[in-house]
């Protein structure tokens, strides 16, 4: 079975990170061998890089500068964890990659999607997504679930990314959705605001045919 890269995207609190380890479980239960990574992170590098991209402490950062950050991040992921689990046959399911930075930095933070989608291409070296979920849901919504992140008092932690003002994750989603309407064949939308059972049903199906496999939630 051809190992496969799937990503998934979405804004804050849509369900990524809880829809992407299920939906791992599901695969490897088929017999596929998976490797779960999170983006920015997944090595010593592009994890040290992420505490730098969303330390709340950093306050205002260049576009150009948090976009480069994210490129690092990403190039140390493909060529450390991502290339050598493709080319050992494993299928990589992957929190966050290249389509973030052109909802954020390209659509959201105004750098512009054509810089950043060939910025991109320098970085992960042909390591495209096989098959993309973009997990949509109203801003409003996904804010209202927040981080699940908690300090000892018991107040809820906000990284530097989900302390941006409403507006910036509405240009978020726009960029989310422009991107799946250019790219449609790769890129499949997912109803965030289903219950979890109904969108990993969704996903599975959608990856059933991407397997050739039966896939059970």
């Amino acid at each position: 079975m051809k190992a496969r890269l799937i990503t998934f995207e979405g804004i804050e609190g849509s369900g990524k990170t809880v829809v992407s380890k299920t939906v791992c479980r599901s695969l490897e239960e088929a017999g596929i061998v998976v490797t779960h990574v999170r983006e920015p992170g997944g090595t010593a590098v592009s994890e040290a890089i992420r505490g730098i991209l969303l330390d709340p402490a950093r306050g205002e950062m260049d576009p150009k500068a948090e976009l480069f950050l994210y490129l690092a991040s990403r190039a140390q992921l493909v060529a450390e964890v991502i290339r050598p689990a493709l080319a050992a046959g494993r299928t990589v399911v992957c929190d966050r990659y290249m389509d973030a930075s052109v909802a954020y930095q390209g659509w959201a933070r105004g750098l512009g999607e054509s810089l950043v989608a060939r910025l991109n291409a320098s970085a992960v070296g042909g390591a495209v997504p096989d098959r993309t979920f973009l997990l949509d849901c109203p801003v409003a919504e996904g804010m209202s679930r927040g981080p699940d992140r908690r300090e000892a008092d018991g107040v809820a932690v906000r990284d530097r990314l989900e302390r941006e003002d409403v507006r910036f994750h509405e240009k978020v989603r726009e960029g989310y959705l422009r991107l799946a309407k250019r790219d449609g064949k790769r890129v499949v939308v997912i109803d965030a605001t289903q219950a979890l059972d109904e969108v990993v049903r969704a996903i599975l199906g959608n990856l059933e045919r991407l397997f050739s496999v039966k896939l059970t939630a």
